[in-house]
């Protein structure tokens, strides 16, 4: 059964170009969206939170600040409508889910930056 839902998802998802990105780092996703008739396209910028899942079903989770309220949003990796992803920062963190990130505030929610 493993085998068949394996096989029409290789089959069927199609998998997008996407550079390599992890926990910690800040990227930002160029989405369309599409509102009746006209399709515009709007980014989002923000710390990635975490990764979820393997294969085609992998997803992620971002993390702004909008004012003084956060704001989440969990894209999957495949999703047709993402039109490209830059990674902006690479950030250096211990965990591949930072979820203690959401508790933080002022200059302990930094991240520093992972030297190249």
């Amino acid at each position: 059964m493993e085998d068949l839902v394996k096989f029409v998802q290789d089959e069927f998802i199609t998998k997008n170009d996407l550079p390599e990105f992890s926990a910690g780092d800040t990227i930002t996703v160029y989405y369309e969206i599409k509102e009746g008739e006209k399709s515009r396209t709007q980014f989002f910028r923000g710390v990635v939170i975490q990764l979820r899942g393997t294969g085609r079903t992998q997803t992620f989770t971002i993390r702004k600040m909008s004012g003084t309220i956060g704001v989440e949003r969990v894209f999957p990796l495949n999703l047709p409508s993402i039109q490209k992803i830059e990674v902006n920062k690479r950030g250096s963190v211990r965990r591949a889910r930072i979820y203690y990130f959401r508790g933080l505030t002022g200059k302990k929610a930094r991240i520093k930056e992972k030297r190249s």
